[in-house]
């Protein structure tokens, strides 16, 4: 009835505890508090403290996070504390994000009651103005 026997049904294969060689994002929990650079190919989602640089292809920052040091990304979407410099091609400022540091960004959104204090820096190619014709008057 009770076997010692280590085999497996058929078709199963051993499992990887995280999977993380196969994943396209990493997540930091808020309860993951990290000194030191952060570097990722991957994609981050941050809800913990970051005491460092972070480089990665693209970040979320939950309303909770705390970051010191320079964010680098492609597209980063901010919701908590930044106490440092951002580049990124694509920034989202949600509401609840505070940044003190200086903003380089291609395309930036900013939502009512999201923060920056820091020079802001156009990066990409200058876009062409186009008037945008008004039915008001």
């Amino acid at each position: 009835m009770f076997s010692k026997s280590s085999k497996r049904p058929s078709g199963a294969s051993p499992t990887v505890a995280t999977g993380a060689k196969h994943t396209p994002f990493s997540i930091l929990g808020s309860d993951v508090r990290i000194t030191g650079n952060l570097e990722a190919s991957v994609d981050l989602h941050i809800d913990g403290a970051i005491e460092g640089d972070i480089a990665c292809a693209a970040l979320v920052q939950g309303a909770e996070s705390r970051i010191a040091g320079h964010v680098k990304a492609k597209r980063a979407r901010i919701g908590g504390l930044i106490e440092g410099s951002i580049t990124a091609e694509e920034l989202v400022v949600e509401a609840t994000a505070r940044i003190t540091g200086d903003v380089s960004y291609e395309r930036i959104t900013i939502a009512t009651g999201g923060q920056i204090d820091g020079r802001m820096t156009h990066s990409g190619q200058p876009t062409e103005l186009k008037l945008i014709k008004s039915d008001v008057g």
